[in-house]
């Protein structure tokens, strides 16, 4: 049985191949109820169906592309024709020029030629009614008649099912079904042979609890549906920085029309189609959309945008031209959102379970049944009235039948998978309250499971709350407080004070704007806004900065190069490059150093000595330490190289305060009582990176801290000795972080990995749980993870991995009850009408104990909350059974104590309870039905914590749990 388990019920937690989902479903040959049973798996003709749609998009892509390029070459100092195109009325009496299907078709078709004849992105803008600068106005009236003309950007979405629908698929349980035919003839024989309502009882009873079990299980099933649904609400709140009325402000993706002005950075996807209007350096991936991994360059010469894509590199403004069902990815997801999510593994296995149980249960029923058959026919042929039959006979006959077709019911354990979803859809709706938005079902589970966690160490160890507190500007190391702001910056060199200034607010992926309640705001990092908040503190004025030169070239920062840099074209003539990062990278690439007199001067060996001390005191404080620096570009700059990476003259080096999260020392210390080792990997300097992870009790006198490029040149066989010890990773690249969790997962670890860039993308893919951070993620990050962390706290990935083994310990109480309860009732069943001819659990009493089982059993079982006691346990790991030697005992060792006290009682119970007469036989079966429903009144202490209470709850309906 387990090999034939493992062989096509083993499903990985993430990226399964579609033969794998396929090979399982194939294999699950006897199902009651298929609408129920592959209702939360994935609908693989959907997915077919997106990725021929995805291969459409490629070819359609190509082939605009190719023909721009042509339009490009033909209308090349050729003056653009009048075009045709005649505004449709309504849009004109909107206040509009350009109906959606124009608009859908410039930018889907990449057509260069349209978009000439409407004056470009100016002239297109100009026909929106908006404006490149200021937005959309915000008048309610004036968003309405734009939202009837263009739509609205959501796309199409199947109808939430009622509860009717529930019950009519509850109702398609082919065993049900059978059961009320049986109860439609009792009904007509009882009631042709003993009259209206004797004859009626055996059939009514059975037609009732057929029905009280169709509305349990439609009760059930239509709560956890309003669950997903309330979830799948959650997944979709993106917003994104738009500027209306010359404000910049966050809105969410749903409310973009036509129109509307988009700040787009690094990592953030597309949220509509539409056209570039400026930016820097923009790579969009578009692999989503079209299954095209080769980036795409945007600019003004190529300025179309497509929903869905994604932006690679870069930052720019779009104005949105098409939303919704009006692009290719909204009809894309309407297609992606029908084929659901993969099954989990836990889903499967049970699936597995509920498969050869299933046929088990089958062969005893048709034997059941046979047995009992070959009683009857014996009898009658010992009578010699083979050929006479009575009502009463046929009415004996039929319950044989009824019987037969009730012990499938319940052998077929159809609730087994439907239980791991009941509880999977519990926990994330809990896991929702406690911050943690669970993307993939799987996660839920796999998370149970986790051994390692690699996390981040900027806003999730520690607050991501950031302010300058030391600098070293001029060689001149400085507290930097509230107070002494003010003498800082008269104590600096005025020359060196611009320079500083100009370096922050030019040089920078932040922004200082006025909300649209009027109040100045700082958008941007944490790093970012502690370094703006250090310029205006100084006296800087942002704005006349950023006009008082014009920017040539923009590199924004990423976590592989560690710097940032820009070309500025200065007021009075010549070119100056800016350039910030990690200090000892940007102090690397300096050769000269302003002093305190604020002349620029060679960098001698005591200089950088002095420097490099200063960037480890910063440092040995845990402040994360940015260098600055400038460099005049005599000999000019093409924008199309790359900002230089050496020759600077170093401006200063400041010190960043980011304090540790309250109780993240407390929840580092929680995992390693739960086996669970926490790892830093951080881009921070490896001193800043080192006292973090002693002040959060991460780095133990026995543990190693390494930096990135020291890791990446072990050889396998040295890193394979050195990762069990590696507790903190400074200066990584994404690469190291993948590299680090390739080769956990090849020990047999579970890895948790978290992450917020884009870079991060393959760790999180790699791992098996990707923890994303809502707060400072990109939207690349986010989708290539499993979880997203909403409040980037490191305790919220400690409480994610307790409900995690809460679901594993829920499925394995119920797996243990349910596997109990099926094998004494069939064994009980199957024996007694072996030896005595007939079956003590009758049609109705079985339909009760289904109902009891499948649905208030789970209800009751899967739906436990968590107990601080699991993170007291060593992790389950991937090795571990999950029917465990211990269920094994337990269920085999109740099994038997059951089916003996039953089998007691039917050979005993007469004598016993002083039974006699016409009806001691219904009054027997009664105690034994009865007996068998005590049974299940047992404390589980050894392997499963609050079994025993469970059971009670199930067996009583005591209302000790709310479930019930």
């Amino acid at each position: 049985m387990g090999t034939f388990w493992n062989e096509n019920f083993d499903l990985k937690p993430k990226h399964s191949s579609e033969e794998a989902l396929e090979k399982w479903r194939k294999v699950v040959g006897f199902v009651k109820n298929p609408k129920r049973r592959f209702r939360f798996t994935a609908n693989l003709s959907k997915r077919y169906e997106a990725a021929a749609m995805r291969r459409s998009n490629h070819e359609k892509l190509r082939i605009a592309v190719l023909v721009s390029k042509a339009a490009l070459q033909f209308i090349s100092g050729v003056k653009p024709s009048e075009s045709d195109y005649v505004v449709p009325e309504e849009v004109k009496a909107a206040g509009f020029e350009l109906c959606a299907e124009e608009l859908g078709s410039i930018v889907e078709n990449q057509d260069v030629k349209k978009l000439k004849i409407h004056g470009g992105v100016d002239g297109i803008a100009e026909k929106l009614s908006t404006s490149t600068t200021d937005g959309l106005s915000s008048d309610s009236g004036l968003l309405n008649k734009r939202q009837e003309v263009y739509g609205i950007n959501k796309f199409a979405e199947a109808e939430a099912k009622g509860f009717l629908v529930f019950v009519w698929e509850a109702l398609q349980d082919m065993t049900l079904m059978i059961l009320g035919v049986c109860a439609l003839v009792s009904l007509i024989v009882g009631i042709a042979m003993e009259g209206w309502p004797k004859g009626a009882h055996d059939g009514l009873g059975i037609v009732a609890s057929i029905l009280l079990v169709v509305f349990v299980t439609a009760t059930s099933d239509y709560r956890q549906s309003l669950q997903f649904k309330d979830l799948d609400k959650e997944k979709k709140k993106i917003t994104i920085q738009v500027t209306r009325n010359a404000c910049r402000q966050k809105m969410s993706i749903y409310d973009l029309l036509p129109g509307d002005i988009v700040h787009l950075n690094i990592g953030d996807q597309v949220p509509a189609d539409g056209l570039f209007v400026s930016g820097f350096s923009v790579l969009i991936d578009g692999s989503s959309l079209t299954g095209e991994s080769e980036p795409v360059i945007v600019n003004v010469d190529n300025p179309f945008m497509l929903s869905g894509t994604k932006l690679q590199d870069g930052s720019c403004k779009m104005m949105v031209t098409s939303v919704g069902m009006r692009t290719q990815w909204g009809k894309l997801m309407a297609t992606l959102s029908e084929g659901g999510d993969d099954e989990t593994p836990l889903q499967v296995k049970l699936n597995g379970v509920a498969t050869i149980i299933g046929k088990v249960g089958l062969f005893f029923a048709v034997v059941t049944f046979a047995v009992m058959v070959q009683g009857l026919f014996t009898s009658k042929l010992q009578e010699g009235t083979i050929w006479s039959w009575s009502g009463d006979e046929a009415l004996k006959l039929l319950e044989f039948f009824a019987v037969a077709v009730t012990i499938v019911v319940v052998a077929v354990p159809e609730g087994l998978p439907l239980a791991v979803t009941l509880s999977l859809a519990f926990a994330m709706k809990k896991m929702m309250n406690d911050k943690a938005l669970v993307r993939h079902l799987a996660a839920c589970e796999t998370m149970g499971s986790a051994t390692n966690i690699c996390s981040d160490k900027t806003g999730t160890l520690t607050t991501n709350h950031m302010t300058v507190v030391k600098s070293c500007i001029c060689m001149d190391v400085r507290e930097v407080g509230n107070n002494n702001k003010a003498s800082l910056c008269s104590e600096i060199p005025e020359s060196a004070v611009k320079l500083l200034l100009q370096s922050i607010f030019t040089n920078t992926g932040g922004e200082i704007v006025i909300n649209k309640d009027g109040k100045r705001e700082i958008l941007g990092t944490p790093t970012e806004t502690a370094l703006l908040e250090f310029g205006l503190s100084l006296g800087g004025d942002s704005q006349a900065e950023r006009l008082a030169s014009k920017l040539v070239k923009v590199e924004p920062f990423n976590s592989t190069k560690k710097r940032m840099g820009v070309i500025l074209e200065l007021p009075e003539g010549g070119l100056r490059a800016h350039t910030k990062g990690a200090s000892e990278i940007v102090l690397a690439g300096c050769d000269k150093v302003i002093n305190s007199n604020g002349e620029v001067i060679p960098l001698d060996a005591e200089s950088i000595n002095h420097l490099n001390a200063t960037i480890n005191q910063f440092a040995n404080e845990a402040l994360r330490t940015l260098c600055l620096a400038y460099m005049e570009l005599e000999n000019g700059f093409s924008p199309d190289n790359a900002i230089p990476v050496s020759g600077y003259t170093c401006i200063g080096i400041v010190g960043i305060k980011d304090p540790v999260r309250p109780g993240v020392k407390e929840s580092v210390a929680i995992c390693r009582a739960a086996g669970i080792t926490v790892r830093m990997v951080t881009g921070d300097n490896i001193n800043t990176a080192k006292a973090i992870a002693r002040e959060c009790g991460i780095l133990t006198d026995d543990g190693i801290a390494i930096e990135g490029p020291d890791f990446r040149e072990k050889s396998q066989e040295e890193m394979l000795a050195l990762i069990p010890k590696i507790q903190v990773m400074a200066r990584s690249s994404p690469m190291d972080k993948h590299t680090l969790v390739r080769q956990l997962r090849s020990i047999d670890e579970v890895v948790a990995v978290t992450g917020d860039g884009t870079n991060d993308a393959p760790a999180l893919h790699e791992a098996d749980i990707g923890l994303a951070m809502g707060i400072s993620g990109t939207e690349v990050a986010k989708e290539s993870a499993d979880v997203i962390i909403l409040d980037d706290n490191f305790s919220t990935i400690v409480t994610v991995a307790k409900w995690g083994r809460s679901v594993y310990i829920n499925i394995q109480k119920f797996v243990q009850f349910q596997l109990t309860v099926n094998i004494v009732a069939l064994i009980v069943n199957f024996s007694s009408a072996c030896l005595t001819g007939t079956a003590p659990l009758t049609a109705v009493q079985l339909l009760w104990v289904n109902m009891i089982m499948d649905t208030l059993g789970a209800l009751a079982l899967a739906t436990e909350p968590p107990t601080d006691e699991l993170m007291k346990r060593a992790p389950v790991g991937k090795k571990g059974n999950f029917i465990s030697n211990v269920m094994w005992r337990n269920i085999l060792g109740q099994s038997f104590y059951q089916f003996m006290v039953i089998w007691y009682l039917q050979v005993k119970g007469k004598g016993m309870f002083s039974l006699d007469g016409p009806d001691s036989d219904l009054k027997l079966n009664t105690i034994i039905f009865n007996s068998f429903v005590f049974c299940q009144v047992t404390f589980y202490y050894e392997h499963l914590d609050t079994a025993g209470k469970a059971y009670v709850v199930i067996s009583l309906n005591l209302p000790q749990n709310n479930a019930l």
